[in-house]
């Protein structure tokens, strides 16, 4: 379980990225039975830095609160900061005994300088992949990525995806149930699927010939468990379906199949938390038909089977 949390505030810090973190894990919502953290602002030398925006920004402390974070994250800055030597190597160290590492935005050029992208799959802003790859060549960055989850390393792309990122890692930790309530409460989606392409690309404008597809989408929530085909669904939202093909990726940043599917991966990982229906009945429930469908698009999706990732939840649950 996460414990303490410790950011690393360089000069120059991104205020918002910062406060994302502090959001998440430095506000204290234990009166509504959510986890309380140690969270600490830290930098080089324990003195105020500067902020993006133009006012200074004073730490809790010096790094010594790095030594023994449960997650060690570092919002994006200025372009151009120098990186302290010290930074770097509690980074290493974190990393080293195997703490959780995290950056937002630009904040993965940190992280590189530290050697910690080698050879790692990684992302950042689509403004500043190019650069960081130019930087760090052994980086394998997924360009299109909103957060990137490797092992005990994330990075996430621009500003709000630290949030995507923040609510992934309370979802690892503390299980859906938890992050889905911490997501309503920030008034913030629990999990957005597609890409940052969804913002380079220039989405199509709402039009009364071509509404929101949110209607539709909701009440896909409603029927997880029941098969659905394209031209079902185009019918609903009153569209061909070649059009509703390509106003559902403009909306959400990628295909119906794949958002369906990752809805039903969600709604498998609340059924395996929260109850104890056999993988075959939480595949019937989550719209997969049987375990064995289940189990391949959770296994590419979550990096576990259904019955370990059970299994690990509840042993994370005890061990807390």
């Amino acid at each position: 379980m996460l414990h303490s949390v410790a950011v690393i505030a360089l000069d120059n810090v991104a205020v918002f990225e910062l406060g994302v973190l502090a959001e998440i894990f430095g506000t204290d919502r234990s009166e509504d039975g959510f986890p309380t953290h140690r969270f600490t602002v830290c930098t080089a030398d324990g003195a105020p830095v500067r902020t993006k925006s133009g006012f200074a920004l004073v730490p809790h402390t010096d790094l010594g609160a790095v030594a023994d974070a449960d997650l060690v994250a570092v919002p994006a800055h200025a372009e151009g900061t120098p990186i302290p030597d010290a930074v770097l190597e509690a980074l290493r160290a974190a990393a080293d005994r195997g703490a959780y590492v995290m950056s937002v935005c630009a904040g993965a050029f940190v992280l590189g300088a530290a050697g910690l992208l080698d050879d790692r799959e990684c992302t950042t802003h689509w403004r500043h992949v190019d650069e960081l790859q130019r930087r760090h060549p052994r980086a394998r960055i997924r360009v299109n990525s909103l957060y990137v989850a490797d092992g005990r390393l994330l990075t996430s792309a621009g500003t709000a995806a630290g949030i995507d990122a923040c609510l992934h890692l309370v979802r690892e930790e503390y299980g859906s149930a938890v992050a889905t309530r911490l997501a309503r409460r920030m008034v913030v989606p629990p999990h957005r699927d597609g890409g940052q392409a969804q913002y380079i690309e220039a989405p199509i404008p709402t039009t009364p010939e071509a509404p929101t597809l949110e209607p539709v989408l909701q009440w896909l929530m409603g029927h997880l468990d029941r098969p659905v085909t394209v031209d079902e669904l185009a019918a609903r939202a009153g569209m061909s379906a070649r059009t509703f093909a390509r106003r559902f990726r403009a909306e959400t940043g990628t295909t119906p199949h794949d958002w369906l599917t990752n809805q039903r991966v969600l709604l498998a990982r609340r059924l395996l938390e929260e109850t104890r229906l056999t993988v075959e009945n939480v595949a019937d429930r989550a719209g997969f038909g049987d375990a064995a469908t289940l189990r391949h698009h959770f296994t590419r999706r979550v990096g576990a089977t259904p019955n370990s990732y059970r299994s690990t939840f509840r042993d994370r649950l005890h061990a807390g």
